[in-house]
């Protein structure tokens, strides 16, 4: 079994509130400084559906990981934990693509790779919540999909998805190759010990740009983003002082007949 799993580095979503900054000129958002960035968290319950399915059989797991500057600590977290493989898409075109461009190159990296009975993706990514990407691979290479899994069982040339919804679950049966994005309910991603992480640390990267993925810059298109920018919370406050509780519950009340919210 050949699988391989899309895996995007972000921001920390846990960063403090307080760190987050946008630059309003150039409509990006600033990296929190002192905060490393990390592997999105339903891309890693991905990984460990991945290392699930490797449980139980042998499977080779490749995980691809696309940005403008990937730090390599973070993108080995892969390696670490189980992946056999690790395939970095690192060029300056590379940068604030949309939802379609980013799934053009994996699409295009996949191919590249050739053997692969199942993609895995996250359900979504943290710091755009878009959950596209996984659904346009899908689209691009011509492949069934299923989104949202809780549970995956892969064996004899299909895959069986449990995914929750609204009202219960969906078992779903797939035929082989498919791609299926993987929601929180599958499980966090297992711990890696400290002999893995530094002997992931020693395993080679494949490194691939725009050119060796034969990916023309003027194919990438992007989104139109009209403004990026912090909206602001007001409110007023306003004291109510009297002699006693009775008195004071008056006065709200009158208040906020006033102001026509009672």
């Amino acid at each position: 079994m050949n699988v391989i799993v899309c895996m995007k580095q972000v921001v920390d979503p846990e960063a403090p509130v307080s760190a987050f900054k946008i630059d309003a000129e150039a409509m990006k958002v600033l990296p929190p400084g002192g905060t490393p960035p990390v592997l999105n968290p339903f891309d890693e319950n991905a990984l460990e559906a991945a290392l699930k399915i490797k449980d139980g059989q042998e499977t080779k797991i490749t995980v691809i990981s696309m940005g403008k500057m990937l730090a390599k600590p973070i993108v080995q977290k892969s390696l670490a934990a189980g992946a056999d493989e690790l395939v970095t898409l690192e060029d300056n075109v590379f940068d604030d693509l949309d939802s379609y461009a980013t799934a053009a190159i994996l699409a295009a990296a996949i191919k590249k790779i050739g053997e692969y009975d199942l993609i895995l993706c996250g359900r979504q990514a943290s710091d755009t919540d878009a959950g596209q990407t996984g659904s346009g691979i899908a689209e691009i290479l011509d492949l069934p999909s299923v989104t949202e899994a809780s549970k995956i069982e892969a064996s004899g040339g299909k895959a069986t998805v449990e995914r929750v919804v609204s009202d219960g679950c969906e078992i779903i049966e797939v035929p082989l190759p498919a791609l299926v994005t993987v929601s929180n309910e599958i499980g966090e991603l297992r711990a890696a010990t400290v002999k893995a992480i530094m002997e992931a640390r020693k395993k080679p990267v494949t490194t691939w740009n725009a050119g060796d993925l034969e990916v023309e810059p003027a194919q990438l298109k992007k989104t139109n983003l009209l403004k990026l920018y912090q909206p602001t919370h007001e409110g007023e406050c306003e004291i109510i002082e009297a002699a006693s509780e009775e008195e004071a519950g008056i006065k709200l009340a009158l208040k906020l007949r006033e102001d026509k919210i009672i």
